[in-house]
């Protein structure tokens, strides 16, 4: 009779583990990051206003550039023929537009990866606030981003996520 209750309570105390070794395995699944921002069409309008800067940009240095060569031909041209002050006065000219365009240029590039930031973060935000709310909903454990990282294996078991995730935004 002892035997018999040791069986049962090993047996039982041996299902108990076994279904709660089942019911810890981690969800895994996986998306490609790139490939979710690539189908958002809030991206293209953001990469088209920054291009659009971006041309802006080039532009005005282009403008600034065509100034200096100018004023750097005209100097060269007529260095000879300068009085002493003249060209001293033409020589710091060259120097400050030089630097001007210097100046533009990191400005310039510092404004653009400024604009990049505040247009491109509210889509990443929302694109990791539906992953969220997709791996909720689903009971993931973790989610592996196949767009930026390095893994070298996903097994058939990782499920990847992308198409519930554009469900979510409402993308195709």
């Amino acid at each position: 009779m002892k035997n018999i209750h040791k069986v049962l309570l090993l047996s039982f105390t041996f299902l108990f583990g076994c279904l709660l070794f089942v019911q810890s395995q981690p969800k895994l699944g996986h998306i490609n990051s790139q490939e979710l921002f690539a189908a958002m069409p809030e991206r293209d309008s953001a990469q088209k206003k920054l291009q659009n800067l971006a041309q802006q940009f080039e532009n005005t240095l282009e403008e600034l550039e065509v100034e200096y060569n100018k004023k750097l031909d005209d100097y060269q041209k007529n260095v000879e023929t300068m009085t002493p002050l003249i060209r001293r006065t033409k020589e710091n000219e060259l120097q400050d537009l030089m630097q001007r365009i210097q100046n533009f240029q990191v400005e310039a590039e510092q404004d653009l990866a400024q604009q990049r930031t505040e247009l491109l973060k509210p889509i990443q935000e929302k694109a990791f606030n539906a992953v969220q709310e997709v791996a909720q909903e689903h009971g993931f454990t973790y989610i592996f981003d196949m767009g930026v990282g390095t893994i070298i294996y996903a097994a058939e078991e990782a499920e990847d996520i992308l198409p519930l995730v554009k469900q979510k935004l409402g993308l195709k």
